[in-house]
């Protein structure tokens, strides 16, 4: 069973009289394991594609399954439960307490899913490390770097030991050299410890830290490069079956 299948997936906008289609029948499959970097311009619905992925967002037609489960069918407590338990979310803009220090930033989901901190300590003391921060618990957000910031806030994504980490931009605030790193970290939480990561992204750079590379224009899915270590592409598919989440046959070749 996939972690992520997408089928027929649409959605639109309406403004008034115009409806202005943002994804038009986009079908994918994410495994269990891939980081797949979802690539294109501003405004061509990738980070649309992201918030249906994570639950944030209905379709107007088609489906978004996680390990089975077709989320247009879960009422919104079943979609909170599953945002809480097997999907962590990282966005552009750390959205730090400003009066919390890092230890109880990244405990603050635990405390607002109602759930005791102290059975969390473990979990707490190991994503400290897994960021490399554990000497800075005590701090608060004004203390630190910008990267620091966004550590902070991929380790609250990481305390409920979600399967799934969706990442919205995760590195659009931070310079070159500081998002690289974190680019790195989020490489190692992939083959490490096996999460599946699915994040949208103007850089292709930063793409191509993943193990896929889906290039979205004008609301559909344009090429699928695989990916070796390296980042280099092994190969590329031209297109998507309308009638499944095969490739089409409307194109494909080998990359050199």
């Amino acid at each position: 069973m996939s972690a992520i299948a997408i089928k027929d997936l649409n959605k639109s906008f309406v403004n008034g009289k115009e409806i202005a289609h943002v994804l038009k029948n986009i079908n994918l499959t994410v495994e269990d394991g891939e980081f797949v970097s979802i690539m294109g311009p501003s405004g061509c619905g990738k980070s649309t594609l992201l918030y249906l992925l994570g639950g944030l967002d209905r379709p107007t037609s088609g489906s978004v399954s996680i390990e089975g489960r077709d989320l247009k069918t879960l009422k919104e407590k079943e979609l909170c439960d599953m945002r809480s338990d097997k999907i962590g979310f990282v966005f552009q803009f750390y959205n730090l307490v400003p009066n919390l220090n890092v230890e109880d930033n990244i405990a603050l989901p635990l405390m607002i899913a109602g759930r005791k901190r102290s059975s969390y300590k473990a979990k707490i003391d190991e994503v400290l490390d897994i960021i490399g921060m554990s000497d800075k618990r005590k701090l608060t957000p004004r203390e630190l770097s910008g990267g620091q910031q966004q550590r902070v806030a991929i380790a609250r994504a990481l305390v409920f030991d979600p399967e799934i980490l969706f990442l919205d931009e995760p590195i659009g605030n931070l310079d070159s050299k500081t998002g690289m790193k974190i680019m790195e970290l989020f490489r190692e939480i992939n083959k490490r410890y096996g999460k599946t990561i699915v994040q949208v992204t103007h850089s292709e750079e930063a793409a191509r830290y993943g193990t896929k590379l889906v290039r979205v224009r004008d609301g559909e899915i344009e090429t699928v490069e695989e990916l070796d270590e390296n980042g280099n592409s092994v190969s590329s598919v031209v297109g998507y079956a309308p009638d499944g989440f095969g490739q089409s046959a409307r194109g494909s070749r080998r990359a050199g």
